[in-house]
């Protein structure tokens, strides 16, 4: 009797239960990681124990909680017939990459499935920053009424300029969102796209990005070189009075020159919806009744949750069908 390759889910999904099932009935014998610690997580894949043979694993971020990250000490701890780790999510900075290619291991992630959930997100940062709702909302609360927003401090969107840095697939449904208003777009990558509509202007360096957006919105992954892009530099080249959003990952830009520009006036707020240092706020921020503040509920839908709990497992099925699989991420391509 053939014996299944063994996956293990870590961090079961919210929405896909049923298609645990579909995916992987007759193909994959399928365990729960349920290890309280990390050092029980190891002990499990000892010869003879629960874990031992796993070739791939479902990885979302609940999982955390429990074992922590799959950071170096994680990765280097995994036993060699782990070959896939399929992530739940399109960032992947809890994911030790650079280890995993250390180790012949692949790794997946969910670009796609997030992107109108992000783009949406990004959109509602951009109109509650230029007409300052959030802080509207809460006058309301506080039964103040419009006390004290001034629709001197506040802008329509339409012949504002949005500079999209990073125009993968979340940039380019926010700009095509936004262009419905409609507002300017630009964009900066690595490189120009060729598959973008006309009206998408390629800009070629971040600082004149920058210099030419009214709002700057933030759509690149957290690694190395990515860490402290949107700096100093880059926030003093905005003009005055401009806006930034972020629904990346807290990291990418550097929050105390955000605050400094803050504080002095040069941005005029900005709008988060990630931080470095999660959960915590900077409670700095929370003194300009301005900014637009969100707890990282970018993809906090059902409808994407299900799609990326579905593409994470299906590119593990792939990977058990065919050896290989899609969304390997770049830096393992």
């Amino acid at each position: 009797m053939m014996t299944l390759p063994k996956i293990m889910i870590c961090g079961s999904p919210r929405w896909a239960h049923d298609e645990v099932h579909a995916l992987f009935d007759g193909i994959a014998q399928v365990i729960v990681d349920d290890a309280p610690t990390r050092a029980e997580f190891f002990s499990r894949f000892q010869p003879g124990g629960s874990y031992d043979g796993t070739v791939g694993i479902y990885r979302r971020n609940v999982s955390a909680a429990r074992i922590g990250i799959f950071d170096r000490e994680l990765v280097e701890g995994l036993p060699p017939s782990v070959k896939w780790i399929a992530h739940n999510g399109a960032g992947y900075d809890s994911v030790d990459v650079h280890a995993c290619k250390e180790k012949g291991i692949r790794v997946s992630n969910t670009p796609g499935a997030v992107d109108e959930a992000t783009a949406t997100t990004a959109l509602y940062l951009i109109l509650s920053t230029l007409r300052h709702f959030s802080n509207a909302e809460r006058s309301l609360y506080a039964g103040t009424w419009k006390t004290p927003i001034s629709s001197g401090n506040t802008h329509d969107l339409t012949t504002r300029t949005l500079g999209i840095l990073g125009l993968g697939g979340i940039g380019l449904h926010l700009a095509q969102l936004v262009h419905a208003f409609p507002m300017r777009v630009l964009y900066h990558n690595r490189r120009h796209r060729t598959d973008v509509p006309e009206w998408c202007e390629y800009v070629e360096s971040l600082e004149e990005l920058c210099a030419r957006s009214d709002v700057l919105s933030v759509h690149v992954p957290l690694h190395e070189e990515t860490r402290g892009l949107v700096g100093e530099r880059e926030m003093r080249a905005m003009k005055r009075g401009s806006v930034l959003v972020n629904t990346a990952r807290g990291g990418v830009v550097d929050e105390e020159a955000m605050i400094r520009a803050l504080e002095d006036g040069h941005l005029a707020s900005v709008g988060l919806d990630v931080y470095p240092d999660e959960p915590r706020v900077n409670p700095r921020l929370l003194a300009f009744p301005q900014n637009a503040l969100l707890p990282h509920t970018g993809t906090r839908t059902r409808d994407t949750e299900r799609k990326m709990e579905v593409r994470a497992m299906t590119n593990l099925r792939d990977f058990l069908m065919t050896g290989s699989g899609k969304d390997i991420v770049p830096e393992l391509r």
